[in-house]
Order: structure tokens, then C-alpha cells, then sequence
């Protein structure tokens, strides 16, 4: 073989290398900006059955506009999620952190199931309130 095919042969490794490596990286980003994403569609879902026990009456096993009801426990998660969904799955885990002690406020924490580079999993926490909710992404 001559000089400038092997040159064209070690080219075109190095571009397929490199290639290689950046679809890696792509791949690795797009799998934990999916998790993030469903993490908060299913917090979005808690949003919103935290709402309906919101305005459910407390004769009806709701709240009677307050969260007071809930608290950061298991039980607690049982009164709004359903047998189609639980407080974890193939997205991540769902808690409930904190309920304001005015009953108006109530905050979810949404911890998701692929780990990052430096072992902590994504985060993503939901501010329910009266008028909407906001979502942080905590990492």
C-alpha cells in the first residue's frame, strides 16, 4: 500500500473514533434529560391528585382545601397515588418532603433511576400551592 492510503486508513479510524466517543456522551445526556423529563410529568400527576385531595371534602377522605392531611410519610403518599401508579416507578421514587403548616403549601421530591457521574441520581422537586405548582430541578 502506498503512503497516502495508509495516512487516509489512520484518518478515517480516528474520525470513526471520535465519532464514537461523542455518540457516547450524546446518548449518556439524552438518558438522564429523558429521566428528568418523566420525573416531572409524574410529579405533574401528583400535582395534580394533591389538588383534588386539596378540594376533596374531609367527609369524602380529602383534605378540605389544606394539605394538612399529608405529611412525609408512606401513608400519607397511599391518599393520592393509585395501583397505576405508585410511590416509585421505572421513572424514579416519589416522597413527599414537607407540607406548609398552613396547609396551603405541600412539596413532592422526585429522585429518578439513573445515576449521574459522580453517583448521585437526578432530582427534581414540585411546589404544590393553591394556584399551580413549580418545578426545581435540585441536580
Amino acid at each position: 500500500m502506498g503512503q497516502q492510503q495508509l495516512l487516509l486508513i489512520i484518518l478515517g479510524v480516528i474520525i470513526v473514533g471520535i465519532a464514537i466517543a461523542v455518540s457516547i456522551i450524546m446518548f449518556k445526556d439524552n438518558g438522564l434529560s429523558a429521566n428528568r423529563d418523566a420525573l416531572r410529568t409524574d410529579l405533574l400527576l401528583l400535582a395534580s391528585k394533591a389538588k383534588q385531595y386539596y378540594r376533596r371534602p374531609v367527609s369524602m377522605g380529602g383534605g378540605g382545601y389544606s394539605f394538612s392531611g399529608l405529611s412525609p410519610d408512606a401513608p400519607s403518599m397511599l391518599k393520592l397515588v393509585t395501583t397505576q401508579f405508585s410511590d416509585s416507578n421505572a421513572n424514579g421514587s416519589y416522597t413527599i418532603t414537607s407540607v406548609a403548616s398552613d396547609g396551603k403549601t405541600i412539596v413532592f421530591r422526585g429522585t429518578g433511576n439513573i445515576q449521574l457521574d459522580d453517583g448521585t441520581r437526578p432530582i427534581v422537586d414540585c411546589t404544590v400551592t393553591t394556584i399551580g405548582q413549580i418545578m426545581t430541578t435540585v441536580n
